[in-house]
């Protein structure tokens, strides 16, 4: 576009506005800008204000602008030509990429720099012990130095566990892999809830298993239900998530777990608990291996409740010969976790690191749950420390076009379809994840944006969860 349609005709095809109420008013001009392309309003080539004359014309300051152009740019929508400004890129995609509400994980902790951390542990590492043995191949699930730390971190929910049933593994996902080929083979059933962590649904395909669902309430999955399954087909397992459940945010109280063991007990059914946000949740009853040491496959990884960065999950194991058996099968799928990141977590948690840490990401948590409730008043499923928020929508409401319309303003969310064991979803929901964005005021802004999709038609979320 020409410079002089710029200055002579820009204004009238784009002057956002600004509203102090909207949120951080770099994210609603970068809004603008997106909103602007995709009506056309804005086109490529079109030169934009200088930042300054754009500040003095929205009455806010000059690094406002600056922030806003600098968004626009991460979008992919502006192109800056040293010398000459700011203009509409030929392929700006105003949604990608798009801010990640969609992924699990942790936020960033108040208080605690995670590179300091990680620059301290190196050196101090490098002063005592021998880096290049850190950095070559460790055969084994864990050192004993790792598996003792492994055993203190877990002992705030699990209680005293010996050192010798523990294994260090590549991260959760590998850990249940490893621990699916143990017990299952190809066509055997899986059972699980259905709505279940889409990497079970993962491994179940890679390996071949059928995941059955298994009916669930407001306490998660029904006894009678896995029992009367159980009578029909006996599962090879059963799955459990027990903690802040992923996507329902269940937690299960201790009866329904009691009452799960029996079953499982009386079917001779071994456990598989996946339980990374337990030490998020704080108040818990005692996670499945607490109940039934002898039954139950334990899986925590540290990704949920620290950072995905250490790629490291504890796995406590129903007696020393199955240790001795899983270490095996981990050997066969992931060789070993990255021993220097194991020996990283491990002085984290003898020197108190991780705790501190942990308390971090637990309160940031909870002020992001807080965002979240007063941003989406009604209908959300969440734990007051969770990482995500489950969001059942109205019967007229499609889950995909709920999905689709946020994508469109630039947001990521997960519809009920990626959970969901049957091609029918048994609710239409999305689970809106509050860790993968920074900072809270583009989080908050990002809420505010799909509060805004969600109320583009009324009831569009049940008002009873």
């Amino acid at each position: 576009m020409a410079d002089r349609e710029a200055h002579v005709t820009l204004a009238d095809r784009w002057a956002p506005s600004l509203s102090p109420e909207a949120g951080p008013l770099y994210l609603q001009i970068a809004n603008s800008i997106a909103d602007a392309v995709k009506t056309g309003a804005l086109r490529e080539g079109d030169r934009l204000p200088p930042q300054r004359a754009l500040a003095q014309a929205l009455s806010v300051d000059l690094t406002t602008v600056t922030r806003a152009y600098a968004e626009a740019r991460r979008r992919n929508l502006l192109d800056a030509v040293t010398g000459r400004g700011s203009f509409i890129a030929g392929r700006g995609d105003p949604s990608a990429p798009p801010l990640d509400l969609g992924m699990n994980i942790p936020p960033p902790p108040r208080g605690v720099r995670l590179a300091d951390e990680l620059e301290r542990s190196v050196r101090d590492l490098a002063a005592r012990s021998n880096l290049d043995a850190l950095m070559s191949y460790h055969p084994g699930a864990g050192s004993p130095a790792d598996r003792a730390a492994g055993a203190a971190w877990l002992r705030p929910t699990l209680g005293s566990v010996d050192p010798d049933r523990i294994l260090v593994a590549a991260g959760a996902q590998s850990a249940m892999a490893s621990i699916a080929t143990m017990l299952a083979g190809a066509g055997d059933e899986v059972a699980c809830e259905p709505l279940v962590y889409p990497g079970l649904l993962s491994i179940a395909r890679h390996l071949r298993l059928e995941p059955v669902a298994i009916e669930a309430d407001a306490d998660g999955m029904s006894p009678e239900a896995l029992d009367a399954r159980c009578r029909k087909a006996r599962p090879a397992f059963v799955y459990l998530n027990p903690t802040i459940g992923n996507p329902t945010s269940i937690t299960m109280p201790d009866a329904r777990r009691r009452a799960l063991i029996e079953v499982a007990r009386g079917h001779g059914l071994a456990l598989l608990e996946d339980d990374p946000y337990s030490p998020l949740a704080g108040d818990a009853p005692p996670p499945l291996a607490a109940l039934a040491p002898d039954v139950v496959w334990h899986v925590h990884t540290v990704s949920k409740c620290l950072t995905p960065g250490f790629r490291i999950a504890y796995v406590v194991a129903p007696s020393a010969s199955a240790r001795s058996d899983l270490a095996a099968a981990l050997r066969a799928m992931s060789l070993m976790a990255p021993p220097l990141m194991a020996a990283v977590l491990g002085g984290w948690i003898r020197d108190g690191v991780a705790r501190e840490f942990l308390d971090g990401v637990r309160t940031e948590a909870a002020a992001r749950q807080i965002l979240a409730r007063r941003a989406l008043p009604v209908a959300q499923r969440a734990h007051p420390n969770g990482l995500h928020v489950w969001l059942p929508l109205a019967e007229r409401w499609d889950r995909r076009r709920v999905a689709d319309r946020a994508r469109a303003q630039g947001l990521a969310v997960v519809p009920s379809d990626a959970f969901s064991v049957s091609a029918r979803p048994p609710v239409d929901a999305i689970r809106i994840s509050l860790g993968a964005i920074p900072e809270r005021a583009r989080l908050a802004a990002a809420l505010a944006t799909l509060a805004g999709v969600l109320e583009d038609d009324r009831g569009a979320l049940h008002d009873v969860v």
